[in-house]
């Protein structure tokens, strides 16, 4: 029967947007709890002179010159070079914004990057054809399924919520439920928004609650895109 690396039938992964300071808090929680994550950088315009207001929070992406260190032990993707709206672009366009983030990203890192989030999740069969040309392994959307299913398509991947989802920790208590079934928990968002709206106790809480345990692999989305085409499911 199939399992996860160390024998193990439950996954957990984190994707989140944007490069901005707000990271810093996150990486540190995931950190203290042994969870792993997958930061999606816009290369091109990864500097703090970039901020936008949310409601009344200022949201500002960090100096490139920072993050190495920061999300060392994690993963980075492509976000595209200046976040577009990929509908919009032509194909040449389309395959610039994702080559040069790409080398961008693998430049600074000194990483094989092997996937990415799409901008405002745009995707259609044109947008991830381009994806895959570029090499890239799979495209997060933000789409959510509610469940932990394997992607079936790791190129339209949907992950099991937002964190602001309400059955945050009602699907917490399922995934940890008893089954011999494999299950992927994929959780989505943007740092800034727990402090838009005020709530950083609910990753604390969920992250306390899913972390430093022996029964469950935590990794970043392209470990399990890799291990998924190692057993024959991507």
């Amino acid at each position: 029967m199939l399992r996860f690396p160390g024998g193990k039938t439950r996954a957990l992964t984190f994707s989140y947007d944007d490069g901005i300071s707000q990271d810093m808090r996150l990486v540190q929680l995931f950190n203290l709890y042994g969870l792993k994550g997958t930061f999606n950088l816009n290369s091109g315009i990864q500097s703090k002179e970039h901020t936008w207001l949310n409601k009344d929070v200022l949201v500002r992406r960090m100096q490139p010159d920072v993050l190495p260190m920061l999300y060392q032990g994690h993963e980075v993707a492509v976000h595209t070079l200046t976040h577009p709206g990929l509908f919009k672009l032509s194909d040449e366009e389309l395959a610039y914004e994702l080559y040069a983030d790409k080398q961008n990203l693998e430049k600074q890192f000194k990483q094989t990057v092997v996937g990415m989030a799409y901008p405002f999740g745009d995707y259609d069969e044109r947008i991830m054809r381009a994806v895959k040309d570029q090499g890239l392994l799979y495209g997060r959307t933000v789409e959510t399924t509610g469940g932990f299913a394997l992607p079936e398509e790791p190129l339209a991947w949907k992950a099991t919520c937002h964190h602001s989802d309400p059955r945050l920790m009602q699907l917490a208590e399922e995934f940890l439920a008893p089954g011999s079934d494999l299950r992927l928990f994929y959780v989505w968002g943007h740092s800034y928004e727990f402090d838009v709206e005020r709530n950083w106790e609910i990753i604390e809480e969920f992250c306390e609650k899913l972390g430093r345990r022996d029964d469950i692999w935590y990794a970043t989305n392209g470990e399990i895109v890799l291990w998924m085409k190692q057993n024959g499911l991507a």
